[in-house]
């Protein structure tokens, strides 16, 4: 039978985004296919840190050299050290993240590229890590046998930008954990708020890594423009330290939100849910995503939410949120207002239409399609 590797070391290195998206992807798979053997490759890893292998066809292929150090290797100094030297001989090897290392004559290779905000939204990039992409992931996409893109704009931006064929992509939407539904249960709830120093004033929930992309000093911005009646409503951001967040921090400051704007840093996974059911809305304005998990996760837990009108998240959506132009401060406060009305009528049925929504993203359902991708590029 067939040997595919796939690269975990996302999973392993990262609490959110890339690194949710892979651990999920690997237990639905798990659940899905319990006969294809799987390697899953992590660099960087001590063999006791990882947990047990999410099933018995699945087997850890760890290595402790860094993934900086592959980065110089395959990346940089373009050595061809073949993936196979950690993994052993595979006939297909699954790359998740952005760029693919050198592989062995015959095997076939499927990369995911998440999404191209580095090229569509550059300022939002530190130049060196631009640099570096802008160098290796079209690379990366020439040697790919095929390419999974996480939503249908990344795809179109892949097409444009790339000048990838489009026959050489396919679409996989992500999932939304069977665990992210409303929480009812008022102790839970508030032990959530302690955890993370939460007041109990109401608040508007906004979640990702404290960096450009995510448009915080825009939301800050919105809130403190919806006047002197919601003065007792806060933001919640959460999402670990990212890059250049200076203008982010000094926007706190420069709208008088100092006591308003909390950032909690990275939370538990399993705080999450708490977190959205506590929360009037959330805001996840960002000015690009490929996918954007927070939209269907706060949708799955009954909270209304505010986003942008661009890149993928009207896929995301669908017509179960508020959108705006992420660079409308104006537009942005006017979705906040109508959503902090918790009763209305308004944000009752946007809280219908996202439970519809968010149950159309399931996780077998991508394990499904993932399994009919290996055997697509396995037959070619």
């Amino acid at each position: 039978m067939d040997i595919i590797g796939i690269d975990y070391t996302a999973a392993y290195e990262q609490g959110a985004g890339i690194g949710r998206y892979v651990r999920e992807l690997i237990q639905a798979l798990a659940g899905h296919d319990d006969q294809t053997p799987y390697r899953l490759f992590v660099a960087g890893a001590k063999r006791p840190s990882l947990p047990p292998a999410p099933g018995p066809n699945f087997e850890w292929r760890p290595t402790r050299i860094t993934p900086l150090w592959f980065a110089r290797v395959w990346h940089r100094a373009q050595l061809p050290l073949p993936v196979e030297t950690f993994t052993g001989r595979v006939k297909l090897y699954h790359a998740t993240d952005f760029t693919l290392p050198p592989v062995l004559p015959g095997t076939r290779t499927l990369l995911t590229v998440h999404d191209l905000s580095f090229v569509r939204a550059p300022e939002t990039s530190t130049p060196v890590l631009k640099a570096y992409l802008d160098r290796v992931v079209p690379r990366s996409v020439r040697r790919a046998a095929h390419v999974l893109a996480d939503s249908q704009a990344t795809k179109d931006d892949l097409v444009e930008l790339y000048g990838t064929s489009p026959d050489k992509i396919t679409v996989l939407l992500s999932g939304v954990g069977a665990r992210f539904k409303p929480v009812t249960d008022q102790a839970a709830r508030q032990a959530a708020r302690q955890r993370y120093d939460i007041p109990g004033n109401p608040y508007v929930l906004s979640i990702g890594t404290v960096q450009p992309r995510k448009n915080y000093a825009r939301l800050i911005e919105a809130l403190a423009a919806l006047g002197p009646a919601y003065t007792d409503t806060h933001l919640v951001i959460v999402g670990g330290r990212g890059w250049l967040d200076s203008p982010i921090y000094r926007a706190v400051d420069d709208f008088g939100m100092a006591g308003r704007v909390h950032f909690t840093g990275f939370v538990q996974d399993e705080d999450l849910p708490a977190l959205y059911s506590d929360a009037c809305c959330l805001a996840y304005p960002s000015l690009y995503e490929g996918f954007g998990f927070p939209v269907l996760e706060a949708m799955a837990c009954g909270t209304p939410v505010v986003t942008s009108t661009i890149s993928s998240m009207p896929e995301v959506a669908g017509d179960a949120a508020l959108m705006v132009d992420p660079y409308d401060v104006e537009a942005l406060t006017d979705a906040l207002r109508q959503l902090l009305v918790c009763d209305s009528l308004h944000a009752a049925d946007m809280v219908a239409r996202g439970f519809e929504q968010a149950a159309r993203f399931t996780w077998a359902r991508v394990a499904q399609q993932l399994r009919a991708v290996y055997e697509r590029v396995l037959s070619n």
